[in-house]
């Protein structure tokens, strides 16, 4: 087959997964759950040896996915803005140190019990502990939950959470690296001083240098931000900081209007870079690992459901919130997604566990669709009380709040 018939049929085929995303985002949309699930779905039912046999190269898949996660976590760190994230973090310390304490063990202590490695037992620890502000912060927004009285702590959490990644994720790099103690330890104190001096350049520097971004075309905004994002990605991933990690940072590094522009500029992407990351991911897992792991998952999506939700009911015991507010608070936090899969990825690229990313996939299927729907299925609870006019109560209805991106 010549290049000209390859290009084409790989284009056709391109297409028939991008329109197909199309198809399942209108069914997600119907049933009012998060696409996200679904994604990985459509990756798991299509390429070699699937379902819908589609032939992707092996370098095609992996650029795809890489490109994918980097935008996303570059998108989602412009959710965050730079001059408030120690305010944020002061904020979410006490909450967030308990998040830790109840759902990293989870995954931890359940990869023992598989007989994996502690290594791949400390991924799948992190891929519990870690829950997915994309899918949440969307959830938010869609359900105009933006100002209620638990939000900020849900979000003060995520901010954590993330920025945990930050250190996290290069530490996992450099024992996937399998160095030996020395070298291991060199590497470990390179990627932490790069990632604490990126972080303290985003909270000290990140409006001196968005100013110099700063540019009446939007033509010229787009393409400085993203061709940063990519270049701070590619030298994260050279000093083992993790490419997720740099655009992630980026995005928080940037504020005012370039953020604000930016995230406009990019807002009809994200949910693409989304499919993209996942789709990718759904493609590089062999559907034979998936049977083994599935009761294994459902049972950690349970234990962790539980463990979520303490974890937002005891984050807001001191705030004078109503039961359901507090309750929505747990509930929203349970749907995991991005950084889980952008964990398990490292180990499935690193040939660590045959079972991670299956795992993962199918752990972050069931919470996602569980997390969505519960945190839907909350709506009528939190409705505004009703207000006494004239000694008669009379019903507030519920009316959408303006997102606060």
């Amino acid at each position: 087959m010549n290049n000209m018939n390859v290009m084409s049929l790989t284009l056709i085929e391109l297409g028939m997964i991008i329109f197909g995303l199309s198809v399942v985002a209108r069914l997600a949309s119907k049933l009012g759950v998060s696409a996200i699930p679904f994604y990985l779905l459509a990756g798991l039912a299509v390429g070699n040896n699937r379902l819908i046999p589609l032939n992707f190269s092996e370098d095609f898949v992996h650029l795809g996915a890489e490109i994918g996660v980097i935008l996303l976590l570059f998108t989602l760190g412009l959710e965050y803005s730079s001059d408030r994230l120690p305010e944020n973090l002061g904020h979410a310390l006490p909450a967030s140190l308990t998040d830790l304490v109840l759902n990293f063990p989870p995954g931890f202590l359940v990869g023992i019990m598989l007989g994996w490695g502690v290594l791949p037992s400390v991924m799948l620890g992190g891929i519990t502990y870690i829950s997915s502000s994309g899918i949440i912060a969307k959830l938010l927004t869609d359900l105009g939950r933006m100002e209620n009285d638990e939000t900020c702590t849900v979000l003060s959490i995520l901010v954590f959470e993330d920025i945990a990644m930050a250190i996290f994720l290069p530490i996992v790099t450099i024992f996937l690296i399998q160095q030996g103690i020395l070298s291991s330890l060199f590497s470990i104190a390179v990627a932490l001083i790069a990632g604490g001096g990126m972080l303290f350049v985003a909270m000290h520097y990140g409006k001196r240098l968005s100013r110099l971004i700063s540019h009446p075309s939007d033509e010229i905004v787009i393409l400085t931000t993203l061709g940063l994002a990519i270049l701070i990605a590619g030298i994260s991933e050279r000093l083992q900081l993790s490419a997720a990690v740099g655009a992630f940072i980026v995005g928080i590094t940037l504020s005012g209007d370039v953020a604000e522009r930016t995230h406009e500029l990019m807002h009809p992407l994200t949910d693409w870079f989304a499919a993209t990351f996942f789709l990718f991911f759904g493609l590089g897992i062999d559907l034979a690992s998936l049977p083994p792991v599935v009761l294994p998952a459902l049972g950690l999506v349970g234990i962790t459901a539980i463990t979520k939700l303490l974890t937002g009911w005891w984050a807001t015991r001191d705030l004078g919130m109503r039961p359901a507010n507090r309750l929505s608070a747990g509930v929203t936090l349970i749907a995991r997604g991005e950084f889980s899969l952008v964990i398990a990825g490292m180990g499935v690229a690193a040939g660590l566990e045959p079972q991670l990313g299956a795992m993962a996939a199918a752990y972050v299927l069931f919470s996602a669709l569980i997390g969505t729907i519960l945190t839907r299925a909350l709506d009528p609870l939190l409705a505004p009380e009703p207000r006494p006019v004239s000694g008669k109560p009379v019903p507030v209805p519920v009316q959408s709040r303006p997102s606060s991106h």
